[in-house]
């Protein structure tokens, strides 16, 4: 849902133009069905691979957890968002160059509002990206230790926060935005009358 999001607010910050269209949904396209065909065979082979463990007495079925091919999924999906943020860069190093060529008259834009909700994002999103980096190294994951655990919590804080937080932030942003439009456009037209 995120990545629809992002391609709607990059195509509008791409001033709608058709081959950024194209690329995005062709580059998300590509990323979510990798993402899907490593799923189905992550299910696949956690039913072929199994293990009988006897703990205190009691046999009990196990299957092994390989971190793999989570890792690859988490990979790709970095992938897509380095992308995203460098094409938000791109566009916003263009846009400050613009208002420092053409001075302050300009005044607020769609590309500002655009760019203040990405900046929150990528931030939290890169830090998500960091600590599942580091809680796929195996010596990571082995250690019991409360720092591994912080590191697990935070990890975990920060992915809620990025997907149910400051994902909807970047709707909600857009629509401030549009409802700052109507007002000073109802202000505007009140003066004149």
């Amino acid at each position: 849902m995120m990545q629809v999001v992002m391609i709607a607010r990059l195509h509008a910050l791409y001033q709608r133009s058709r081959t950024m269209l194209i690329f995005l949904v062709i580059i998300c396209l590509a990323v979510n069905i990798a993402c899907g065909a490593i799923a189905a065979i992550g299910l696949s082979l956690r039913y072929l691979v199994g293990e009988e463990l006897i703990l205190s007495g009691t046999y009990q079925c196990a299957f092994l957890d390989g971190q793999l091919l989570p890792s690859l999924v988490w990979i790709l999906n970095t992938v897509w968002e380095v992308l995203v943020l460098c094409l938000s860069a791109r566009i916003a190093v263009k846009h400050f160059r613009d208002l420092r060529r053409l001075g302050p008259l300009t005044g607020s834009t769609i590309g500002n509002c655009l760019i203040k909700s990405h900046v929150l994002y990528f931030a939290c999103f890169a830090g998500v990206s960091c600590f599942e980096f580091i809680t796929l190294s195996p010596a990571f994951s082995s250690s019991g230790s409360i720092g591994s655990e912080i590191v697990n919590g935070a990890q975990q804080i920060l992915f809620a926060m990025h997907m149910f937080v400051l994902g909807p932030r970047l709707i909600l942003s857009i629509r401030e935005y549009h409802a700052k439009l109507v007002a000073n456009s109802d202000a505007a037209c009140t003066c004149i009358n």
